[in-house]
């Protein structure tokens, strides 16, 4: 297992480097997207003006410089395992004249972090993607402190989330895709019902909420959409790279024809759920 899960962080450490640039290109749009999740994070955190807080899996910095602004007096630390990612994040903290914050490349499985180190320790969007999501919780767990919170987002069920699972089923249909084994790193991963509640009662938190949050992901046009999707979504590259060319091309067509089915007010309108879970150490 071990041997195994160092594979897929090698793996991982390669995409999102690579990866970074597109997550670069659309920040405007990420930042727009994915605000109502940071947010509905952030209200489950409690923060303090001189809170110490940890962002785990923290990719190009968000919701980890809002917090930074939240937190004039405190401290954030952004940990990834994307050097690529990082890089892009600390541009952005520049440009925005943030100093309080600290960047460290490293596996969420064993971080470089003493105990009981923070005030609320968060992962918002990547604990799904953790080889081992047990040993990520514990370590998230172990670097708060007393008291601290502990939160996490993570996708929804696919049925709620067509801005992915309408490219994703698609590719499927048009490709032979073995069915991933149970526990694969995935973005549905920790989708069902109580999933994530029994993850962090498993960890010894208490005061455990767990909350759906929903928004559209809009975009003006079919091909706006395609070029986002193919530059930020690791898994919908992964199965278009194993695509050939006139597959990939009759792909692209189903997309577009079923984006019509999403048009509302001259925008396409993708619904994007996801768990906003937190809980507290004792």
């Amino acid at each position: 297992m071990l041997a195994s899960a160092d594979r897929v962080r090698d793996q991982q450490r390669l995409l999102w480097d690579e990866f970074s640039a597109g997550w670069k290109k659309w920040d405007v749009e990420l930042l727009d997207w994915h605000a109502p999740f940071g947010d509905a994070l952030l209200e489950e955190l409690r923060l303090l003006p001189n809170s110490w807080v940890l962002d785990v899996a923290a990719g190009t910095g968000e919701p980890a410089l809002n917090v930074a602004e939240q937190v004039p007096d405190g401290r954030v630390v952004l940990a990834d395992i994307s050097a690529g990612m990082l890089r892009v994040a600390e541009e952005k903290a520049l440009t925005r004249g943030l100093h309080n914050l600290d960047f460290k490349v490293c596996d969420a499985a064993a971080m470089p972090f003493e105990d009981n180190t923070f005030d609320a320790v968060y992962c918002r969007f990547g604990l799904m993607f953790f080889p081992v999501m047990s040993a990520a919780m514990r370590e998230m767990v172990r670097t708060a402190k007393p008291g601290g919170r502990v939160g996490a987002v993570v996708w929804g069920r696919a049925a709620e989330n067509p801005w992915a699972s309408l490219i994703l089923g698609t590719i499927a249909r048009h490709r032979e895709l073995p069915i991933p084994a149970a526990g694969t790193p995935g973005l549905f991963r920790c989708a069902p019902t109580g999933f994530m509640t029994r993850m962090f009662n498993d960890a010894g938190l208490t005061d455990v909420t767990e909350r759906k949050v929903t928004t559209n992901l809009v975009f003006e046009s079919p091909e706006s959409y395609w070029e986002f999707i193919t530059d930020i979504a690791t898994t919908v590259a992964m199965g278009l790279a194993k695509a050939d060319k006139q597959s990939r091309a009759l792909i692209r067509a189903d997309v577009f024809e079923l984006l019509g089915r999403y048009e509302h007010d001259g925008a396409i309108q993708l619904r994007s759920t996801a768990t906003v879970v937190a809980g507290t150490k004792v």
